[in-house]
């Protein structure tokens, strides 16, 4: 995975140049407005469902654990890259340090594989909800639902650890221009000299392993809910179970669909101006839809949202 005299320190270069979109320059400004008027959309929205999740007592079910953490996910996930991309979208100077590049791909794919297991998490709670109702309190006690928690973390990080040792020793020859909005693992992987099979292979079976397996649970959980669900007389009965879950399915399309087709494919095989766009799709516009599409479609976060808003208004006036 390294050639030549020079160690994998010494071959690296001093900073990256992000290019982004620099090719269409009448393009730039659009994007800036664009992703700054994104990424407050996604601090009010995810800052909001994480404060009535904490402080509102009729959000203290499983349901709301998971998507407090999931809004903490998502509002990480975008402060990863979007400051970065308004900057040098924002500036002549597009680069960034081979240390702010290195940190940036690990936290971005820390935070991508936590998520993907929280919305596996997630799923679990909807079966157990719609099909054990009884044994709801008994199975997703407050214990399990931190553990769960506690996994998706320790496990995207153990994930992020390895991308981050195989791909900081791919010899570069002094490549450094990254043709991407910010630094993630198959961009790095494309810009290597070497043979990239191992890294290659490495991203696609931990891929696998983190995302697609989750994929199969989420999708396994939907079965049993629909078949639980359709079994239901009352029309009603019917409609209500399937809008809780409808907001978890968008979430899920939203962040996989995306997702699967750059990651799962070896770098080398798609064309890196189409991944950039779809990176920068599920890195922003993903996390920033996510908790209007809760709030929309959700009574009680609603009400609790205007219960903390009424309260601000008091303790304003």
């Amino acid at each position: 995975m390294t050639s030549g005299n020079k160690s994998w320190l010494e071959d690296a270069p001093e900073n990256f140049i992000l290019l982004g979109i620099s090719d269409r320059p009448s393009l730039e400004l659009p994007l800036f407005v664009t992703l700054l008027v994104s990424y407050i959309l996604d601090l009010f929205g995810n800052i909001s469902i994480i404060l009535v999740s904490q402080l509102d007592v009729q959000l203290q079910s499983p349901m709301y654990i998971f998507l407090s953490h999931l809004s903490f996910l998502d509002l990480c996930y975008t402060t990863t890259t979007v400051p970065q991309i308004l900057f040098n979208t924002g500036s002549s100077t597009k680069t960034i340090s081979y240390g702010g590049c290195t940190a940036q791909y690990a936290l971005f794919h820390w935070l991508g594989c936590t998520e993907c297991i929280v919305l596996a998490a997630m799923a679990l709670d909807r079966y157990v909800a719609i099909c054990e109702p009884l044994r709801y309190a008994i199975i997703m006690h407050h214990s399990l639902c931190h553990g769960l928690v506690a996994v998706s973390w320790i496990s995207g990080f153990g994930n992020s650890l390895v991308q981050v040792v195989l791909t900081v020793q791919l010899p570069l020859c002094g490549h450094h221009v990254l043709n991407n909005f910010f630094c993630e693992v198959p961009a790095i992987i494309k810009l290597s000299c070497a043979d990239t099979t191992v890294n290659d292979a490495t991203l696609a079976v931990l891929v696998g392993l983190f995302s697609l397996i989750p994929l199969a649970l989420i999708l396994l959980s939907y079965v049993f809910i629909a078949c639980t669900v359709l079994r239901i007389q009352s029309s009603k009965g019917r409609s209500k179970a399937f809008g809780t879950c409808s907001s978890h399915l968008i979430v899920v399309s939203l962040f996989y669909l995306p997702g699967v087709y750059v990651y799962v494919q070896p770098p080398s095989s798609h064309s890196q101006d189409q991944s950039k766009f779809i990176s920068l799709f599920y890195s922003i516009v993903t996390p920033t839809l996510n908790p209007f599409i809760y709030t929309l479609r959700n009574k009680d976060v609603k009400g609790a949202l205007r219960r903390l808003l009424d309260s601000i208004w008091r303790i304003c006036r």
